[in-house]
């Protein structure tokens, strides 16, 4: 449960950089998730404490709805929001090691040159400036407190990898590696695998056997009531009237009123469904209801336009039958799609296993050399063809390196890579200066991801995990 935590330094500085540089003055006042919270040890780095209180905190300022994380429980958001703190109180503890500090005078000299905080003349206001903390619900103390903790998290990273000034050598590799030309054989796999249709009713049968109870299927019973302004209250406005009426109903909910009885006092119009099954993925009242079928009580839910009313009666799970022809394709497609994944997979271990070689490549079409096509990259950038992530592991690879590629429709395809042809760039050349640039990047992260095994081994993590089961207990 909490692997994410545990390997935290693998993604906090990228996560942490991105508020310093892109979101400086971004602060959160959600109000009171927790009035109060349990002080116990939640997690330990070092001997450093991090108590509930500390994380409640950090939770508050978050700006994630409570519901949202309530939805999200199962999906580790939690966990995530730990690793957060941890990577905070981590930078907290470097700037403290480090004794990197922030005058005062600088902190004042930040906020008079702020843009959000100039007149038309470009001039510092205390208009502004009071407009910004009381429209942020902000104290000064408080804010200039955030500011002097952004300053530090960026001399921090200034520390680790200011001043860099890449070698013209260095340079000069990023722009041949990046805009040489690279010449490919490549075979669409879209017409090497077992086509939907070709698949055999004994194939299907023999699936359907041995997958039974995944392939199982459930037929609702169920009623519902759309109900908006003009059926409810008569009129076309979402005014009070229509909203009182609403908690009234969601009262009598609460209070074990049966749906018939709502339908019969509110004069809703019933709709009824038995054996209900979705045939199309589209957005409709009854595909709604049938997402939410593990909810068999009454129900009323906000739908933006109207709200819904219903009560799912019945659920029988069964095996639909042979001459349903919807069933049929459905387990037509999932053959399909499995023979697809076998296939790539089979693909990937032997290029992995270097068992892979052109007899191998040329063996897939069989000796029909016209499925086997040609492409010269022009750059890294070129993505016409195959989308960006497959033309940066073309990139990647070496001449005679095979590899699994895809297009922008997620179309699959392997690859060959025949030759490259390289592009010197002189001192003097304009496009120089950007390769500079994305050379000092590069190293940076390096320098960041070599940082983050030093802070791996320097700062041992504890992870209280019955305290932070107790914490999820809190959205439950």
């Amino acid at each position: 449960m909490l692997h994410s935590i545990r390997k935290f330094s693998k993604t906090f500085f990228a996560k942490i950089l991105l508020v310093i540089v892109i979101i400086p003055f971004v602060f959160w006042g959600m109000g009171g998730v927790f009035n109060s919270g349990n002080t116990n040890s939640l997690a330990k780095i070092n001997s450093i404490n991090i108590s509930t209180q500390d994380f409640i905190d950090h939770i508050n300022q978050s700006n994630i709805n409570q519901d949202i994380i309530r939805e999200k429980l199962n999906d580790n958001i939690l966990e995530e929001l730990l690793a957060e703190l941890i990577s905070k109180k981590l930078l907290d503890l470097e700037i403290q090691s480090l004794n990197l500090f922030v005058s005062e005078k600088t902190l004042a000299e930040k906020i008079r040159k702020n843009i959000n905080f100039l007149d038309e003349n470009k001039k510092f206001s205390r208009v502004k400036y009071e407009k910004f903390l009381l429209s942020n619900n902000f104290t000064a103390p408080g804010f200039e407190k955030r500011l002097k903790i952004n300053e530090l998290q960026k001399s921090l990273f200034t520390y680790i990898g200011g001043g860099i000034k890449p070698p013209f050598f260095i340079a000069s590799e990023t722009y041949k590696n990046e805009t040489k030309k690279i010449a490919i054989e490549y075979i669409s796999l879209e017409e090497i695998y077992k086509s939907v249709d070709s698949y055999t009713i004994k194939e299907i049968s023999d699936f359907i056997s041995d997958n039974e109870n995944d392939l199982k299927k459930d037929y609702l019973d169920f009623s519902y009531a759309k109900i908006t302004p003009d059926n409810l209250i008569g009129s076309n406005e979402y005014n009070n009237e229509f909203f009182n009426k609403i908690d009234e109903i969601e009262n009598k909910i609460s209070n074990n009123v049966e749906f018939n009885e709502l339908i019969n006092e509110y004069k809703l119009v019933k709709n009824s469904k038995k054996n209900f099954i979705p045939i199309d993925n589209k957005k409709s009242i009854e595909n709604k209801i049938y997402k939410l079928r593990k909810n068999n009580s009454l129900v009323i839910i906000d739908q933006d336009e109207y709200y819904l009313l219903f009560k799912i009666e019945k659920v029988d799970s069964s095996l639909p039958k042979m001459d349903d022809v919807q069933f049929v394709e459905d387990v037509k497609q999932i053959l399909f799609q499995k023979n697809k994944y076998d296939y790539n997979k089979n693909l990937l271990e032997k290029i992995q296993n270097k068992s892979f070689n052109d007899y191998e490549f040329r063996k897939i079409v069989n000796k029909d050399e016209t499925k086997i096509q040609s492409l010269t990259f022009t750059s890294i950038k070129d993505n016409d063809t195959f989308d960006i992530n497959s033309v940066k592991i073309i990139y990647a690879l070496p001449i005679n390196s095979y590899a699994l590629i895809a297009d922008d429709k997620n179309m699959v395809y392997i690859a060959k890579i025949i030759k490259e042809d390289f592009i010197n760039i002189s001192k003097t050349d304009k496009m120089l200066d950007l390769y500079k640039d994305q050379s000092r990047t590069d190293i940076k992260n390096k320098l960041y991801s070599s940082y983050d095994n030093f802070l791996n081994s320097k700062y041992k993590i504890k992870i209280n995990e019955k305290t932070l089961e107790r914490v999820k207990n809190y959205f439950k």
